[in-house]
C-alpha cells in the first residue's frame, strides 16, 4: 500500500467553490480539486461560476468536473461540453447526494435505485471522455444490504476510479462510517477508490486509511475548518513534524475568504456577505471557546460586528484545535476513527 493517498477536496454544493479554493492553495491545497456539481437536464447549460472555479484557480493541481442528472444523452452533451470548454482533468457523476429535492428528481442518490440508468451513463460517456471519468457514490440508499449488488455493478463499469462515501442516503451525515464497506470496495474493484465521510482531522485520515486501504482520501468539512489539514495529512504520512497553526492563522484565513468572497459576489448589501461567510464559519468556528464564537457570527448582520467577533475570538496566538469539537449541530454524527488497524 503506497504509504501517502492521494487527497481530494470533497464537491460541497455552495462551499466547494473558488474563494474557498485560492484560500486552501495558499495552505498546502489537496492533490485534485472536485467541482460543486454542475446540475444536468433538459434545458441546463454548465453554470458559469462553477466554470469559473475550473478556469480561474491558478493551480497545478487537477480539477475534476461533477455532474448530476439523470438523462444519459444530456450527461454525455454536457461533458462534451466541459471538457471542451475547460482544462477540467475528467468527468465525475454524483450518486450519492441525499437532498430530498434531487432524489425527487431521480438524481444523486436515488439513481442508486436504477442500475441501469447508472450502466447507461457510463457506458455512454466513456467513448466521449477524454480525460477520467469517476462515480462518487453512496453504499446504497436504504440500507448497506444493498452494497454488494452495486459492487458488482461498478466491477463492470469502463471507469477509472470510484469515491465511496461510507453511508447510505438515508443516513445522510448523521451515521457512523461503514469503512468495512468502504474496504471491501478496495478489495474488490478492478480501480482506485476513495474514501470519503467524517475525515475531519489527521487522525481520523489515519485511521480512514488504515481500515480501508483506500487509495485516496476525499476530505470535505474538515477541509473547509481547517485549511491546512492536507499539509498536515501529508506530513504525518511522510513522518515529518505537523505544523500546529494558532488561532491568529485562522483569524488571517477568515479575513481573507472573506474578502475573496466580497469580491466574486454580486452583493448588493454588506449583510449578503455576512450571510454568505456564515456558509464557512458554521464549520470553521464549531467548538472554539465553547461555541460562543459560532453563536456571536450567527447573530452577526454586518461586516463590522462579523470581524469584531472574529478577532474578540480569534486574533491570539492560542493553538488551534486537532479536532473539532461537537456543538450539536454542524459536526454532528463523527465517528471515533482514532483506535482503528489494519
Amino acid at each position: 500500500m503506497n504509504p501517502l493517498p492521494q487527497l481530494l477536496l470533497a464537491p460541497m454544493q455552495d462551499v466547494s467553490v473558488l474563494p474557498l479554493w485560492r484560500c486552501l492553495e495558499r495552505r498546502g491545497a489537496p492533490d485534485v480539486y472536485v467541482t460543486e456539481y454542475f446540475r444536468v437536464h433538459r434545458d441546463s447549460h454548465p453554470e458559469k461560476y462553477i466554470l469559473r472555479s475550473i478556469t480561474e484557480l491558478k493551480t497545478d493541481k487537477p480539477v475534476m468536473a461533477q455532474m448530476i442528472g439523470n438523462d444519459p444523452a444530456h450527461i454525455v452533451r454536457t461533458a462534451k461540453l466541459l471538457e471542451s470548454r475547460t482544462p477540467c482533468a475528467g468527468i465525475d457523476i454524483n450518486l450519492g447526494c441525499p437532498a430530498p429535492t434531487v432524489c425527487g428528481k431521480q438524481a444523486g442518490g436515488a439513481l442508486l435505485r436504477n442500475h441501469e440508468l447508472i450502466r447507461r451513463i457510463a457506458e455512454e460517456l466513456r467513448p466521449v471522455v477524454r480525460g477520467r471519468l469517476t462515480f462518487k457514490t453512496r453504499i446504497g440508499f436504504e440500507s448497506p444490504a444493498e452494497f454488494e449488488a452495486l459492487l458488482d455493478l461498478f466491477a463492470s463499469l469502463p471507469l477509472d476510479g470510484l469515491v465511496v462515501h461510507g453511508r447510505t442516503v438515508r443516513e445522510r451525515y448523521q451515521s457512523d462510517v461503514h469503512t468495512e464497506d468502504i474496504a471491501r470496495a478496495v478489495e474488490r474493484l478492478p480501480f482506485p477508490v476513495v474514501a470519503n465521510g467524517s475525515i475531519v482531522s489527521v487522525s481520523s485520515a489515519i485511521a480512514m486509511r488504515q481500515k480501508t486501504g483506500a487509495a485516496g482520501l476525499m476530505i470535505g468539512r474538515g477541509a473547509i475548518r481547517n485549511p491546512w489539514l492536507f499539509g498536515q495529512i501529508r506530513d504525518d504520512f511522510s513522518g515529518r513534524e505537523i505544523a500546529r497553526p494558532l488561532l491568529r492563522d485562522l483569524h488571517e484565513y477568515v479575513l481573507e475568504l472573506t474578502e475573496e468572497i466580497s469580491r466574486e459576489g454580486d452583493f448588493e448589501k454588506e449583510s449578503q456577505v455576512v450571510n454568505r461567510m456564515k456558509k464557512f464559519t458554521n464549520y470553521i468556528a464549531s467548538g472554539i471557546h465553547e461555541g460562543i464564537l459560532t453563536n456571536e457570527l450567527r447573530r452577526a448582520t454586518t461586516l463590522n460586528g462579523f470581524r469584531d467577533s472574529c478577532r474578540e475570538h480569534l486574533d491570539n496566538d492560542e493553538i488551534f484545535a486537532d479536532e473539532p469539537k461537537e456543538d450539536g449541530t454542524i459536526f454532528c454524527g463523527l465517528v471515533d476513527l482514532k483506535s482503528a488497524t489494519l
